[in-house]
This record gives C-alpha cells, sequence and structure tokens, in this order.
C-alpha cells in the first residue's frame, strides 16, 4: 500500500508542466478556502504568501517590515496613519489606493463569517485622508494592530472582484501579490502563475508555482528526492536524519513560532456536556497524565520543545516560571476523586488524519489510559476537523496555531469570549479583561505584567493544554538558491532561483 501511494503520487507529479521556471511545492495538507477574509488554515498562508500581499510582512527576525504600506505613524494612541505604496496593480488590473485598502480593511471587520474580524476589532473607522493615505480611528489604544497588519488581516484584495464574488471571492481570488490564482483541484493541486505587473517582479524568477498536498511525511520527501517538487513545506523529525544525508537536498533549519496542543470543549453546544469539558480539576487530571517531553522524544526525536503557554522562548513574552508539570499519574487520580468522576472517562480525540498527529494521539492516548482515560481517536481531513471545530462537534480537538510575532495573535482569538479561533467557546470575565487590557499598553514590562496574570488564569482553568513549539524543517532541493526562512513558517520567493 505504501508504495502505491508513493507510485501515484510521483506519477501525478510527473504530469505537471516540466519548465525550468516552474517551482513545485509540496504541502503537508491541503489548504481550506482560499480567501484571505474567511480562510484560517496555515496551509492557506502559505499559497497567500505568493498571491496576496500585505499592508506589512516579516523579516527573518520577525521585524515588522513595509510591503503594500509604506510606513505608518500615530497621531495620539488611537489614530494611525498608514501610507501607502505608489504604483500597484491587484492582478485583474484594478489600482491598489487608499480606497482599495479601506475597501479590505471593512471587508474584513464586516463581512459575515469573518476570520479577521476579531484580529482587527481595535479599529473604529477607516478613513481615506489621500489617494495613498489612510487614518485609522481605534476604539482604544491597540499595540497588537501592526502585527496584524503583517498577517491576514493586512491582506488587500480588489474591490470590484471581491464585491462580484462575495462569498465565493476564494474560489478565484484577486490580490496584489507576485503570482495569480491560476487553478485549483481540491485535494491535489493548487496552481498559481505569475502576474506581470507585480511592483516588485525584478525579485521574482518562476512563471508558476504549483502547490500539491502530500499528507504522508514518507510521499512528501519520496518526491522531493526525486525531483518531482523542489521544497516542502515541513521533513518530518524522523525523516530528517534520512534528508540530511541525501547530496540532492539541503534543509533550512529554525526555531519555530508554531505551537500545538490540545483545546477541550468547555461551552460550544452539546458535546461539551462531559466531565471533561465541565470540570477544570478532569482537565487538570488529563494534564498530568501526559509527559510532553517523551511525547517529542518519541514523535519527533526530541526536536521540538515542550511548552505550558503558548509563545516560543524567544519571546519576550515567553514565562520561565511557566513550565509543564511533571508526570503524576497518582495526583491525576486524586483530581478526578476530587472532581467526583466515577469509573472510567471517556474522551473523544479529535485528529487530522496525518501521519505524526495520529502517531501524538496515540501516544496521549497511551499516556492518559494510565490515569483513568478511555481515549478514542478520530481522524479527520483537515479542513474538515478545522469545520467541526467552528460547530462543536467535538469533545477534545488536538490542533496547532502557526504562532504570531505578537503575543495577542497567540491568545486573544483562541483565549478571549467570541474569539474566532476559541473552538470550546471557552469564556471568563477575568480572562476577557487580562486579554483586553494587554492590547491597551505598548511597553513591553507592562504587557509582560499583564499576560502574565493570563497564564495564571489560563493554568487554573486549562482550556487548552499546550504541548510543544515546533522548529521549522523546510526541505529542499540544492538546486534551489536564495531562500530565506522566517520563523512563522511560510515560503516566501522574493529573491528565490531555480538552478537548471
Amino acid at each position: 500500500m505504501r508504495r502505491t501511494l508513493m507510485a501515484a503520487a510521483l506519477l501525478i507529479s510527473a504530469a505537471l508542466p516540466a519548465s525550468a521556471q516552474t517551482f513545485k511545492i509540496g504541502l503537508s495538507a491541503d489548504p481550506d478556502l482560499l480567501d484571505p477574509t474567511l480562510g484560517s488554515s496555515f496551509y492557506g498562508r502559505i499559497v497567500y504568501a505568493a498571491m496576496c500581499d500585505k499592508l506589512f510582512d516579516l523579516d527573518d527576525k520577525l521585524h515588522i517590515v513595509p510591503q503594500l504600506a509604506t510606513g505608518f505613524s500615530y497621531e495620539d494612541p488611537t489614530h494611525l496613519t498608514i501610507t501607502l505604496r505608489d504604483g500597484v496593480t491587484f492582478q485583474n488590473g484594478e489600482t491598489f489606493d487608499a480606497e482599495a485598502a479601506k475597501y479590505s480593511l471593512n471587508r474584513h471587520l464586516t463581512m459575515k463569517a469573518s476570520m479577521r474580524a476579531g484580529e482587527i476589532n481595535s479599529i473604529q473607522s477607516v478613513d481615506v485622508t489621500g489617494p495613498l493615505t489612510l487614518k485609522l480611528t481605534l476604539k482604544a489604544p491597540a499595540a497588537q494592530l501592526i502585527a496584524q497588519l503583517s498577517d491576514r488581516a493586512g491582506i488587500m484584495m480588489a474591490p470590484k472582484a471581491a464585491e462580484a464574488a462575495g462569498d465565493k471571492f476564494g474560489l478565484a481570488p484577486v490580490c496584489a501579490g507576485a503570482f495569480a490564482f491560476d487553478s485549483r483541484v481540491m485535494q491535489d493541486r493548487i496552481v498559481l502563475k505569475r502576474f506581470p505587473g507585480y511592483w516588485n517582479a525584478k525579485e521574482i524568477h518562476f512563471d508558476q508555482v504549483i502547490y500539491q498536498p502530500f499528507i504522508a511525511p514518507s510521499v512528501r520527501l519520496a518526491n522531493l528526492q526525486a525531483g518531482a517538487v523542489d521544497m516542502v513545506d515541513v521533513i518530518t523529525p524522523s525523516d530528517v536524519p534520512a534528508a540530511e544525508k541525501d547530496a540532492r537536498l539541503k534543509l533550512a533549519i529554525g526555531d519555530g513560532i508554531t505551537y500545538w496542543g490540545v483545546t477541550f470543549n468547555t461551552n460550544s453546544g452539546p458535546r461539551a456536556n462531559n466531565p471533561l469539558g465541565q470540570n477544570k480539576l478532569v482537565r487538570q487530571a488529563f494534564e498530568l497524565a501526559l509527559d510532553r517531553k517523551a511525547l517529542v522524544d518519541v514523535v519527533f526525536n526530541g526536536m521540538y520543545i515542550p511548552v505550558a503557554q503558548a509563545n516560543s522562548p524567544s519571546s519576550p513574552y515567553f514565562f520561565q516560571d511557566i513550565q509543564p508539570p511533571a508526570r503524576d499519574i497518582d495526583k491525576a487520580k486524586a483530581l478526578l476523586k476530587l472532581a467526583g468522576v466515577t469509573g472510567r472517562v471517556p474522551v473523544e480525540l479529535m485528529v487530522a488524519n496525518s501521519a505524526d498527529t495520529m502517531q501524538v494521539a496515540e501516544v496521549i492516548q497511551s499516556m492518559v489510559a494510565e490515569a483513568g482515560f478511555d481515549l478514542k481517536v478520530k481522524a479527520m481531513e483537515f479542513a474538515s476537523g478545522l469545520q467541526a471545530g467552528y460547530s462543536g462537534d467535538f469533545q477534545a480537538y488536538l490542533i496547532g496555531w502557526s504562532g504570531r510575532s505578537d503575543p495577542d495573535g497567540n491568545m486573544y482569538q483562541m483565549l478571549h469570549t467570541g474569539g474566532a479561533f476559541n473552538y470550546g467557546k471557552y469564556s471568563t470575565p477575568t480572562m476577557d479583561g487580562y486579554l483586553d487590557d494587554a492590547r491597551k499598553v505598548a511597553d513591553v514590562p507592562s504587557r509582560r505584567a499583564i499576560y502574565h496574570k493570563v497564564w495564571e488564569e489560563q493554568r487554573d482553568t486549562l482550556p487548552l493544554t499546550y504541548l510543544w513549539i515546533n522548529r521549522n524543517t523546510v526541505g529542499m532541493r540544492k538546486a534551489v538558491n536564495g531562500f530565506v526562512p522566517v520563523p512563522d513558517g511560510l515560503l516566501r520567493f522574493n529573491g528565490v532561483t531555480l538552478a537548471n
């Protein structure tokens, strides 16, 4: 069966155009809807990096740098002016200007089912003050806002195309990036073609980019080794030694900001009505049954970092005193007894159907069984799992977050009432107050003090058990030159070339 899968994947790749100006990428999952306002997956963000420029971007040190914006300034803490790049056009020929930027921001803010609204809901109004100048009036000071505009909330879309397409925009998105959308076959490929009118065209060296999902790590690596793809978004740690020994390949390994954890359904519909969802003592017992280091050692060859918080150790908002508790089965059993639980605790853990997440789930299943949990694993295709998460059709959900440079982006939407990625609808006034307060201060010491309170509340209520922080392991052929890895894990192609 494994040979059949590998052979089928290679045959699909062999059917792609053979031009040296085609750059082929293997992804570890198929993206969800390619609408910057409605989409929510990391894999979609990878495609956006080539297709949809933002107001701001990040460099390899996670510094915020201009992209479609040229700069910003604050008149006072609640009035922000953004200046825009001149001479930019969208991929359908529409002009990018302040009116277009206003349209995109308002679409993110007001569109039904927007996944961006909570990221930039500090904006009260957007006003055009010049052909290339925007003035944002904020409801309150928002220390996180510019960082949010360096991600999907800062993606600019062609107004006429977006207005005409409505909620179908993701089927044929039109942005202002280096590569324009050409076609998509779900679970097979996404094809982008070079946009000749791109404002920074001198940095782009391919005629098209093709993304193909290869869920199985072995198939992903096999395609890279065969030259069927030029780059893959991740080499699984267990495959790193083989990739390092292959003279045809090279790796870009660096610190990441992606975290993984188990989200508990505490308040989202009838599936929250179980001991794990309704009692924090049961969630604390579940965590005490885990050995994060052992899990990372077994599944990821010790490459990843066990954590009990959302921000990476390289962040100024990482707290040394917030560490994973040692595994303690006796204490876990005592907590279950204190919670009034009798008998074994049934738990269904939803996971994506990839090899590494399935292995993680199996290790968790074995560990928590010793404390009295009967855990069943429910594997789903990634995008289907997201929809189940949004609808509350889960008890526990193993899922990662690709990480943001500002701590607000790693916590607010997951822990605040109404947050777009608060799958379990966790809600406490105390947590909401802390997260809101942290948005209102800019200096690191003051924000750190508030975020420490966030973690004290989070560690007590445990709506989400954090497990590890990834390291990025991008694999590529030796022929690929000029690729600069960024800790956010996105694949950027400015300056990237492919030798013949």
